[in-house]
């Protein structure tokens, strides 16, 4: 898996060394020596991760990762500090200002690999929900409010059998989370299975396997995406590289400093909200493109879909399928007399009658300006036609009540077709419905018409 990283340093031979050893690897690597051409060039470039040396003149490598963090349009990407500070208040430091990951110098290679593609794969995922979250806002659905997503008030798993340990962790974290402790693998996969934010693992563990607990998490659809971090002794590589290859999103080191604990607990968390966001935004896109926005109903774009499957397994032998077109009478003269406000609230009620006037199988639909359609899986003619009639009769019983102005006598004219053999297409169906519905116009409206094969 290739990736393109940014190397930000000041120091000539600094950057050519991890230069080569990047390009080594097949990584893309794009390069600077100040943290303004880096804040810059992370904005142009969109890399995929961002490798930023702190001790530089001007921007310092503390500031420069604020301020991509503080960008909407780079707040997603990775960034490694790496620096010969080894302090841990400077590590704390660079963790606070919205870095991933602090490496000193002299870098360990292994590790520093391990990293990379480790914070490369993860930006891969961000990536895919970013861009599908940005179709929707191209066609205008909100994607507000990523902003104001906090690192704070997360419900964090604690997988530890050490006693003293687990329970010092939980108590640190509770001044700002809702922490939780589980002793085994069990008990700890079928707590992830509930509203988490991030799981601990400590891979140390003496009863159980902490790197198969990880691995567990990883291959199981409900805790696949949960952050882990994972708890390892500061001189074990193995276990260290093991849980990054397994799928660890960060790595903690015993023994434990609490205000890293916290800064990495925050910024886990903030990133499981982040993915979340993007998730639930691209829900509600994809909602939104099947959905005819005033009635709530599905679309023309959705009905289609569905109609072309069914159609296609009943020519097959399958259950027949009946359609409704439904278009409302004198539609214009509401318009014209009204205003188009007061039309738009005769077809939200007509939505409403419609909806519930049909089984919960069925698929009711606005087709477009004054027309629906209800696609009717397993139904024949007859069954489509008497659903028809209740239909047809519930929008003629009682006024529509529009805000502001007098109750209006709506009726509704019908047309009705249905699978009759192997021979049939959506556009025929939709067709014998249609020509239904122009009869019953012709006829005086307010009437189902039913049109066989």
């Amino acid at each position: 898996m290739s990736a393109r990283i940014l190397v930000v340093d000041d120091v000539e031979a600094n950057v050519r060394l991890l230069e080569a050893k990047l390009t080594l690897e097949y990584y893309d690597v794009i390069t600077c020596h100040d943290g303004v051409s880096g804040i810059a060039l992370a904005a142009s470039e969109q890399p995929d991760l961002i490798l930023l040396d702190v001790m530089m003149p001007g921007v310092d490598g503390f500031e420069a990762c604020r301020r991509i963090k503080a960008a909407a349009d780079t707040r997603h990407i990775p960034v490694v500090l790496v620096t010969a500070l080894d302090g841990r208040h400077d590590r704390i430091k660079g963790l606070e200002a919205g870095a991933d990951d602090f490496l000193s110098k002299p870098l360990d290679d292994v590790i520093l690999m391990a990293r990379v593609k480790s914070l490369t794969r993860l930006k891969m995922v961000m990536d895919e929900l970013r861009e599908r979250e940005e179709s929707g806002r191209r066609v205008g659905v909100d994607t507000g409010g990523v902003a104001r997503l906090k690192g704070s008030g997360g419900r964090v798993l604690i997988v530890d059998d050490n006693t003293l340990q687990a329970d010092l962790m939980a108590q640190e974290l509770s001044l700002e989370h809702r922490p939780m402790v589980e002793r085994s693998t069990e008990t700890g996969l079928e707590a992830a299975r509930g509203a988490v934010d991030l799981v601990i693992v400590n891979v140390t563990s003496e009863s159980f396997d902490g790197l198969r607990l990880i691995a567990q998490l990883r291959s199981k659809e409900p805790t696949r995406r949960l952050p882990i971090l994972a708890l390892v002794d500061t001189q074990d590589r193995p276990r260290l590289l093991k849980a990054l290859e397994l799928g660890a999103h960060d790595i903690l080191t015993r023994p434990i400093d609490p205000e890293e604990l916290g800064a990495r607990v925050r910024t886990q968390v903030r990133r499981k909200r982040y993915g979340d966001f993007l998730r639930q935004k691209l829900d509600h896109n994809l909602e939104m493109a099947v959905t005819d926005p005033l009635t709530g109903l599905h679309n023309r774009r959705y009905m289609n879909g569905q109609l072309d499957a069914l159609v296609a397994r009943a020519n097959r032998g399958g259950d027949p399928v009946a359609l409704l077109v439904l278009d409302i009478d004198h539609f214009k003269s509401v318009n014209d007399s009204f205003g188009h406000d007061a039309g738009d609230e005769v077809l939200r009620e007509f939505s409403v009658r419609l909806a519930t006037n049909v089984r919960a199988v069925d698929l009711p639909c606005r087709f477009g300006g004054e027309e629906f359609v209800v696609v009717m899986p397993g139904t024949t003619l007859e069954d489509a036609h008497r659903i028809a009639e209740r239909i047809r009769r519930d929008v003629g019983a009682s006024p529509f009540r529009i805000l502001g102005g007098e109750p209006l006598g709506i009726t509704v004219s019908v047309g009705v077709a249905a699978t009759m053999g192997g021979d049939d297409t959506p556009a025929s169906l939709l067709k014998r419905a249609d020509e239904g519905v122009y009869e019953a116009k012709n006829s005086g409206r307010n009437r189902v018409v039913a049109r066989a094969a």
